[in-house]
């Protein structure tokens, strides 16, 4: 039977001759949902509701690109020798702390272009962030990637998982720990948690560090679990190294700006 297992189509249709890909729907899918969600909260926090829609525009692409050369140069060893496979990011091998990246870096300088806050454009974003995370680990669950150590499938039926998940988890004859599945749930049951912490009406810059610690703590356990992280050496991985230094600086930057009172504005506030 298991012989007979045959993994989902990686391409969803074809328009003439391009092939459409499962992966970039995906992640198209939670990127609009977090800008709209984005959008609409612009807009009760006092913002124009294409903020984030201007923002979005150079974001995107620069968090691409920087989410591309992340992977690739932590896997250069394989990229030397197929150069031409660089560009394929439809087949997976993107790095979301290298997507982070971008994204900061283009929003740091949009809104001081813009004259906005950047703390407040952080925190409307958080919540849109880790809800495109959830959505988006399920491209990697098409391409069969991201995934743990070899496990049974009655481990995965212990775990009373809908068929199609198990059986996507055999992979050249093994099953395998759905660690793409488990940091989904971690990442929307965050999404969950920065909502709520809206009424809580934090320090402004609070909720989107609460989003930093939160997802680095669970990327952090999950890594461990996975056979295919980018290492910083042969025994640490990249992953859980900038987790833990994540961690640490957002709490660092919570307590210092609420010691200096650098963080009197609220989330809230007009």
């Amino acid at each position: 039977m298991e012989n007979s297992i045959e993994p989902i189509s990686k391409v969803a249709f074809h328009l003439g001759p391009i092939a459409v890909h499962w992966y970039g729907i995906i992640i198209g899918t939670g990127l609009l949902l977090g800008l709209l969600i984005a959008m609409r909260e612009s807009e009760k926090r006092g913002l124009s509701k294409d903020t984030f829609l201007d923002m979005i525009l150079f974001a995107v692409p620069v968090a691409i690109i920087c989410a591309r050369i992340y992977y690739v140069l932590f896997e250069w060893g394989y990229y030397s020798k197929h150069p031409n496979e660089i560009i394929q990011v439809w087949q997976g091998g993107i790095a979301i702390h290298g997507a982070l990246i971008g994204s900061i870096l283009t929003a740091y300088i949009f809104t001081k272009v813009k004259g906005i806050s950047f703390w407040k454009i952080c925190d409307i974003a958080a919540p849109s962030l880790i809800l495109g995370q959830a959505i988006g680990r399920w491209g990697n669950f098409i391409n069969q990637e991201a995934h743990g150590r070899e496990v049974g499938r009655s481990f995965l039926e212990s775990l009373h998982l809908p068929d199609f998940i198990v059986n996507q988890m055999y992979i050249n004859g093994a099953y395998y720990h759905p660690t793409f599945l488990y940091e989904s749930l971690w990442d929307f049951v965050g999404f969950i948690i920065l909502l709520s912490l809206r009424r809580a009406n934090l320090r402004r810059g609070e909720l989107f560090l609460t989003y930093v610690i939160w997802y680095s703590i669970g990327r952090y356990f999950i890594e461990g679990m996975r056979t295919d992280s980018l290492m910083l050496t042969h025994s640490l991985r990249m992953a859980q190294v900038l987790s833990l230094s994540l961690i640490v600086i957002a709490l660092a930057i919570i307590l210092y700006r609420r010691f200096t009172k650098q963080s009197v504005k609220r989330y809230l506030d007009a």
